[in-house]
């Protein structure tokens, strides 16, 4: 039973998790010879605020919205 964890940044819409959800699904029932139904995805999101990379909080880094529309 694979549980699979997702950390990202707040803004994706539901419908961006959604499809990430099914691409990740497929895969992990794919490639670990499980059942579609034995595949969880767990999203923990977290403000830009509370995450950094590089000595500088992402907040500051890259800006309101950064991320909220896809791929930048």
């Amino acid at each position: 039973m694979p549980i699979i964890n997702v950390k990202l940044a707040k803004g994706r819409t539901s419908e961006q998790k959604q499809q990430f959800v099914k691409a990740v699904t497929k895969e992990a029932v794919r490639m670990l010879n499980v059942k579609e139904e034995w595949v969880t995805v767990i999203f923990d999101e977290y403000e830009r605020e509370n995450w950094a990379s590089n000595g500088q909080l992402h907040s500051i880094k890259f800006g309101d919205g950064f991320g909220k529309q896809g791929v930048e």
